[in-house]
């Protein structure tokens, strides 16, 4: 395990936090290197071979984030006036800066549904119909797993069910998979068979998996060479990264079959916060990130997260009373009854005003 960035902290804001292992450390080390801009780096070419393989697709592209690479896929697969089909609590929504406006000119065509996921007839309905009064419907973007929606996973079926809608109403598809790794951990659900719905797919290295810096957009050759071509201009080729790519590769190698782990200690977690007093957790954990709500007569969150960092273990707030608490690596054997005890201490500070 990694060493924490400060001793002693239990850093559960997300599980970008974490910092290389010892193994991976000297994966970057001995990477092999060249210039990934004139397409000569050997460890990002065998990372997006390696990439495109593991989910059943012709090419993949290495790009600094995965914002990058979802506006990669948006502005590929898009133009300006276009309409692009999300859940309303969606990562392109909420925080990737207006990207799909200001890098694409689409707008965000917002669906509703339990935990982040809504069904075909949603899809259906939310399909403009072909006349010079109405943006084009183009694109249909579902986040799996989910973030704001606590977690949660699409079920392969669901998934089939809503890209299928999608397709025979001339939309194309994209899956922000950010955390498809920890969706796959999940349902036990091949990366490639979610992959096989979607015309392109991002996943990302540096949040479960425990790389330091590092996402991949995969699809059909032709959409990954119109995304080369944005990357450039939208300022994400690298040079030598393949130090990078290095770590990527270690991480989806030595990494994912652990995430169980991280989805079983964020159960455990909310199962334990559920029994205390002025704490709701409405959402059962599916992977592993837990969000709880914290009740009326209790610190508001931002004032609740400010007293945890006293207690040494760091939470994000969500919202007014929302908080999320995400597992990962390099979170310490036996913190859950450390992060419980902060818990309590915390909620009996004085409430917000």
């Amino acid at each position: 395990m990694a060493q924490s960035v400060t001793e002693g902290v239990i850093d559960l804001r997300s599980d970008t936090v974490t910092r290389p292992t010892a193994g991976m450390r000297d994966a970057m080390a001995r990477a092999e290197v060249g210039d990934d801009v004139l397409g000569d780096d050997p460890t990002v070419v065998a990372l997006q071979q390696r990439v495109a393989a593991l989910l059943g697709k012709p090419a993949a592209l290495f790009v600094p984030s995965g914002t990058m690479a979802n506006q990669l896929a948006i502005r590929a697969q898009t133009e300006p006036g276009d309409d692009v089909l999300t859940h309303r609590e969606s990562h392109i929504i909420h925080y990737e800066t207006g990207g799909p406006a200001a890098l694409s000119g689409v707008m965000i065509n917002p669906l509703d549904g339990p935990a982040g996921r809504f069904e075909e007839e949603d899809v259906a309905a939310a399909v403009h119909p072909e006349n010079v009064h109405s943006p084009r419907s183009r694109m249909l973007v579902v986040e799996n797993t989910h973030n704001r929606g606590g977690g949660s996973v699409w079920g392969l079926d669901q998934v089939q069910r809503v890209t299928d809608a999608a397709r025979a109403r001339g939309l194309r598809t994209h899956m922000d998979g950010a955390r498809l790794w920890n969706a796959c951990a999940s349902t036990g659900v091949a990366p490639a068979a979610y992959a096989a719905c979607f015309d392109t797919v991002s996943v990302c290295f540096s949040k479960g998996l425990g790389a330091p810096v590092g996402s991949a957009l995969v699809g059909d050759a032709a959409t990954l060479a119109r995304a080369y071509r944005f990357r450039k201009m939208f300022g994400g080729g690298m040079r030598q990264s393949g130090y990078l790519a290095a770590a990527a590769m270690y991480a989806i190698e030595n990494h994912r079959d652990r995430l169980t782990e991280d989805h079983a200690a964020a159960a455990r977690l909310g199962e334990q916060l559920s029994r205390l007093p002025g704490i709701a957790v409405p959402l059962r954990p599916e992977t592993n990130m837990v969000f709880f709500q914290l009740e009326p007569g209790r610190p508001a969150a931002g004032d609740f997260c400010a007293a945890m960092k006293q207690h040494g273990v760091w939470m994000l707030p969500m919202g007014p009373r929302r908080v999320r608490a995400v597992w990962h690596l390099d979170v310490p054997a036996g913190a859950i009854e450390r992060v419980v005890a902060a818990v309590r201490a915390a909620l009996a500070g004085p409430p917000a005003a």
